[in-house]
Parts: structure tokens; sequence; C-alpha cells
């Protein structure tokens, strides 16, 4: 039931993602407007807006103008299937501040989405989303010092990771003048350096971060589609796939590695 109830908050938060995302980028007010086509801006019916099952009655297009559907049910589907993962691999008990933090966790997971979608198709991540992200993250590290009688050495690692991953991006920016990493994954690297609870966790995630880009890239340098020195993609998408790789699995995989050189 659990399962069940998670896989569809997570379809309605990602039909939520979708429109925060277009909204943000129309500069549209995202809270009490009704939702429309982005082509010929008609008021969505709510027979239209029923996640997945609506863009699959519709075949993908607007029911008003024929156009396609720029919102793809990927992004719901996604949202519900990382919702589903994140209860099933989730490292800490789910009571008491584990079962806080997982709150918060979620709630990551739909700002993630959002900035996932926005740096794909835009190539930016927007400080509206960044901003509560890193504020949120700073809420799942201080969940079980201040309520729980956690350790603070908990919050300090997580702190020095946030340090280090975004000192590090801060250093690459300003080398590079903005050309190899942007400022936006300056910043969202405070949340995803927090989120991933020390300063090893956080070479965990750029580890995995770097890995993904390049198996992502690599075709396009095989096909030669384009010149190697003009590919451009986005980090952001995989420093997020990173960091949720970390959250659910970093501690298994970091005491492996561990056991390695101490066995």
């Amino acid at each position: 039931m659990i399962v069940l109830l998670l896989a569809g908050l997570g379809l309605i938060f990602g039909s939520f993602v979708n429109a925060l995302v277009w909204r943000l980028h129309e500069h549209r007010n995202w809270v009490n407007e009704r939702s429309e086509c982005s082509n010929c801006h008609h008021v969505l019916a709510p027979k239209d807006l029923v996640p997945v099952v609506s863009w699959l009655s519709l075949k993908g297009r607007c029911r008003y103008c024929g156009h396609i559907i720029e919102d793809s049910p990927l992004v719901e589907l996604t949202t519900s299937l990382v919702f589903v993962c994140s209860y099933t691999f989730w490292p800490l008990p789910l009571h008491g501040s584990g079962l806080l933090q997982f709150g918060a966790w979620l709630l990551c997971v739909v700002i993630f989405m959002a900035l996932f979608v926005y740096d794909v198709r835009w190539f930016l991540l927007p400080n509206k989303l960044v901003y509560p992200l890193i504020a949120i993250s700073v809420i799942f590290v201080l969940i079980p010092a201040l309520f729980f009688d956690g350790s603070w050495h908990q919050v300090l690692s997580a702190a020095v990771g946030a340090v280090v991953m975004s000192g590090l991006f801060y250093v690459l920016f300003q080398m590079s003048k903005g050309e190899w990493i942007g400022g936006g994954d300056v910043k969202i690297a405070i949340a995803l350096g927090l989120l991933s609870g020390g300063p090893l966790q956080a070479a965990l995630l750029l580890f995995f971060a770097s890995m993904i880009g390049v198996l992502f890239s690599l075709p396009q340098l095989i096909q030669k589609k384009r010149k190697a020195m003009t590919i451009k993609v986005p980090f952001g998408p995989f420093l997020i796939l990173a960091t949720i790789i970390v959250e659910l699995c970093g501690s298994g995989i970091v005491d492996w590695y561990t056991r390695l050189f101490t066995a």
C-alpha cells in the first residue's frame, strides 16, 4: 500500500513539475493560475490533467489545437519511480528522524526533477529552484541533531562535504570564466554536498556524475555528429542522478570500499 501510495504521489508531483518548469520559464504565476496549453493557451480541463492517462488518451496532442504536448509523461513516470526507489532503498529507519528526513528527501526529489528538466531544456539551474533546495537540504541535515539528539559531528561532516564540493566548482567556474561549469552548478553543489553527508560521499557523487556524463557524451563523440570541442551538455542532470544514487546506496558503497583496505 505504501508503494502504491508513493507511486501515485510521484505521478501527481511529476505532473506538478511539468507545470512548474514551464511557468518558471515563462515567468508565470505558478501558485494560482490555471494550467493551459503552451501553444494555444487554452485552459485545460480536469480530464486533461490526469498524469500519464490524459497524455495517452490524447495521443500526445492538445485536445484543443492538436499541437504536440511539450510536457513529457516520462517526467511523471520518473518521479514516481524515484519515489518508490527512495522508499525501497532508504538507508535510514523509517521512524523518528529517519522518517522526517525521508519526507524532506521527497521534497528534494521534486525539486531535483524540476531542475533536471529545466537544465536539459534551457541549460540553466534557476535560483528560484536552487535556493529552496539548499534550504530543504539544511533542514534535512539538521533534523537529527535538533530534534532527536543526533550527533553534531554528522552535521559538520555534511557541511564539509558542501564546502569541498561547492568550493571545487567555484574554482572551476572562475578558472574557466563559466565555460566549464555554470554558476548554477556552484550553488546547487551546496545542497548536493549537504545531502551527500560528508567529503567522502561528495567525492563519490562527483565520480558518479562524471562517469554518467562520460557515458552520455561518448556516443555523440563516436558518431562524430558534432566536433568534440563544440559538444555542450548540462552537468546539472548528471549531478542530480549521482546524488540520488549516493543518497540511497552511498553508505553501502563507501562501506564496501573501506573494507577493501581494512580487510
